[in-house]
């Protein structure tokens, strides 16, 4: 009997950004898996996990904007998590087994007493179930086989750290902005230290990573139900025009230098071209050149002259 030939699905050449609301429940990766299914991208990745309990946004590239990743993940963040008194968990989450307990709770004064310690460039313990690397290994891997898990402290950045309610109390809200590298979990298992109880996030948010924030953000229901009543194939350019952002919106914070169609297709070619006007910027560590603004590349200046890292084929 002959075997059935295997029909190479097309993948589409999709540019841009999607600002996904990630539910509660699945991973970042599961999540992305549903996209993958439903734009059929050729290319596609995501800037910064979030845990299956965590929730909001996950920024998503397709295509050309891959590689501006990295400029949407050094970003801030901001968070909204409830912390719940009186236990601390092995993974500083509902996750995670009770290792102490307390019956004192902080009452809403006591707490904003002590956020002013939280707050500006830190030091925070990771937890120790993280995807940090030990000798080659994720700590959550070792600590799930039983290892011993000892990670040091290191510098974060807490820009603002607010105590938005106090439902009961048990529970405390808060609104988090820090840099890259903060552990929410972390932070709540240390204000629990330092208000004298114990303490664990039971729900998290994220609300914003670099120029991404809660007016961007689409649902993952709303982009399924609104391929299922497309046909498929015509349908992903419609998906695209109504959820999709420009590769540009990640780019938001660095230096634009507008060039012209000539320089333009020097840069295309990876040569540098010399920045002519009064106000072209002399050095930059990172700018990105445009045409009719649209993205070229992505590079540096050195006295007056921009020599392209990262071209863009838009």
């Amino acid at each position: 009997m002959a075997r059935q030939k295997q029909v190479k699905r097309i993948k589409n050449p999709i540019n841009g950004w999607l600002a996904l609301d990630k539910p509660f429940g699945i991973t970042s990766n599961e999540a992305l898996g549903k996209l993958k299914r439903v734009f059929s991208p050729q290319k596609v990745g995501h800037a910064g996990t979030l845990d299956p309990r965590a929730s909001g946004l996950l920024p998503v590239a397709f295509g050309e904007a891959t590689k501006t990743v990295p400029f949407v993940m050094d970003g801030r963040k901001v968070y909204r998590f409830e912390v719940t008194w009186g236990a601390e968990t092995d993974t500083d989450d509902t996750e995670g087994e009770v290792i102490a307990t307390s019956e004192i709770r902080p009452g809403a004064d006591a707490i904003a007493a002590v956020l002013a310690e939280f707050t500006g460039t830190i030091m925070q313990v990771p937890p120790k179930f993280s995807a940090i690397k030990i000798a080659g290994e994720r700590a959550y891997d070792l600590a799930r086989d039983g290892a011993e898990v000892v990670l040091e402290a290191r510098p974060i950045d807490v820009h603002r750290l607010d105590l938005v309610d106090c439902p009961d109390e048990d529970r405390a809200v808060f609104e988090a902005e820090c840099g890259k590298g903060t552990y929410v979990r972390a932070l709540a298992r240390d204000l629990g230290q330092r208000l004298g109880t114990r303490g664990h996030v039971t729900e998290l948010r994220r609300l914003l990573v670099g120029p991404f924030g809660e007016q961007d953000l689409v649902k993952l229901d709303e982009i399924l139900a609104m391929a299922e009543e497309l046909e498929e194939g015509a349908g992903v350019d419609a998906l695209v025009n109504e959820f999709v952002l420009p590769v540009r919106e990640a780019m938001d914070e660095l230096v634009e230098i507008p060039v012209s169609l000539d320089d333009a297709a020097k840069i295309r070619k990876g040569m540098a071209v010399l920045l002519r006007g009064r106000e072209a910027p002399l050095n930059s560590d990172v700018a990105f050149a445009s045409h009719a603004n649209v993205p070229v590349a992505i590079g540096s200046i050195d006295k007056g002259r921009f020599q392209p890292t990262r071209v863009f084929h838009l």
